[in-house]
């Protein structure tokens, strides 16, 4: 009987002990479950807020030239917000103001980039064209901050103003429209280059065309009266014997409604490439006109480099350097009196010479101390 009782007395130890282990392993599994569960829920609902927060930011589908766009510091993203701005605003402004030049810019960077050697472009312009208008087509200067930069011209009198393209509206019946909605819509490929560098291309040429006027980069320093030219488009380069070898679409001269810029914005859409810098730009102009000038009479004229491009962009930096004997003054001399007689202005090349500083007695600073405005403030080098 004892040994009964014992064996009884042992079989319900081993019991309750595997009974104990087994609530044990089921407390472990249970809480590793729901701990899985909620970290798997943590990281959908990440992934969800981040996706919608995307898309508010992003309105089309081409992800990939999203990110391109986003990743560029200098780039804003803004140019793909809604605008609802009227083109009977443009029209307003420049009949308004009465303007002997219309004059269109773009800015594609965040307004805060907007700096001095812009402001010091923008001074020659008014310096020698104070009777014209300027509309500077970009969301970031559209602003508190863009508006600011601006207001000393604007108190002195000079008529230039921001305005935020409504794309929709400034591409409606071009031939870049369906381009345009394909490029929304992410059934067009953007490519790597960021998209806006891309619109900048396209919007001056749609500006041009409904509107008509001057199209300038912002990285010029202006040195002559614009009003006289009409349908003109700059070459960057000519052969040896005088024959132009390739354009440029960093001034832009043309009519309202004329043919060639219609054929510049075809061809934009119907050859876009956004992986190759310049292909729907300069390159653009460039292939246009050697193809379509030789069939028909565009009625344009083909400025010589020394009327916008005395200096090629390999030879920037030379501008912006001090002479450092006698020889490098007279040269710089003797440029400064050719540029006066032969230019409207000089294209600084910004992406060459951005972080170049403006040296004491280089021709950079003659010409601008030459096309000040505001002659009082300081010239920094930078």
């Amino acid at each position: 009987m004892f040994d009964s009782v014992r064996s009884i007395s042992v079989k319900s130890n081993i019991f309750s002990t595997i009974t104990f282990l087994l609530i044990i392993l089921v407390i472990i599994s249970s809480d590793s479950i729901i701990s899985n569960v909620s970290l798997n829920s943590q990281v959908f609902m990440h992934e969800k807020i981040s996706t919608n927060h995307d898309h508010h930011l992003q309105p089309h589908k081409n992800s990939r030239a999203l990110q391109t766009k986003s990743a560029d510091a200098d780039v804003d993203s803004s140019l793909f917000e809604e605008s609802h701005v009227a083109d009977s605003e443009i029209i307003e402004f420049f009949s308004r103001n009465r303007c002997r030049v219309q004059l269109f810019m773009t800015w594609i960077s965040p307004a805060e980039s907007f700096g001095e050697r812009e402001l010091f472009g923008l001074e020659s312009l008014f310096k020698t064209n104070p009777e014209s208008c300027l509309i500077i087509l970009s969301n970031t200067m559209d602003s508190i901050h863009g508006s600011k930069a601006l207001q000393p011209l604007i108190e002195i009198g000079f008529r230039v103003r921001a305005i935020s393209p409504d794309l929709s509206s400034l591409l409606s019946n071009t031939p870049a429209e369906n381009w345009f909605n394909e490029i929304m819509n992410g059934t067009k490929n953007a490519g790597e280059i960021p998209l806006p560098q891309n619109l900048s291309n396209l919007i001056r040429l749609a500006a041009l065309y409904k509107y008509g006027g001057v199209y300038l980069d912002t990285d010029f320093i202006i040195l002559k009266d614009l009003s006289s030219l009409r349908n003109s488009i700059g070459a960057q380069s000519v052969d040896v014997n005088g024959n132009w070898t390739r354009l440029n679409n960093a001034i832009l001269v043309f009519d309202k409604n004329h043919d060639l810029v219609y054929k510049f914005m075809e061809e934009f859409a119907s050859t876009f490439d956004g992986n190759i810098w310049g292909h729907n730009g300069p390159y653009l102009v460039t292939r246009v006109v050697d193809r379509e000038a030789k069939t028909r009479d565009f009625n344009f004229t083909i400025l010589p480099p020394m009327a916008f491009y005395p200096v090629d962009w390999t030879r920037i930096p030379r501008f912006f350097a001090r002479p450092n004997d006698l020889a490098e003054q007279r040269w710089v001399q003797a440029k400064l009196r050719q540029l006066s007689l032969t230019s409207y202005g000089v294209h600084l090349w910004n992406r060459q010479s951005n972080r170049l500083h403006i040296e004491e007695g280089s021709i950079i600073r003659s010409l601008i101390s030459d096309h000040c405005v505001f002659c009082y403030r300081p010239l920094s080098s930078s």
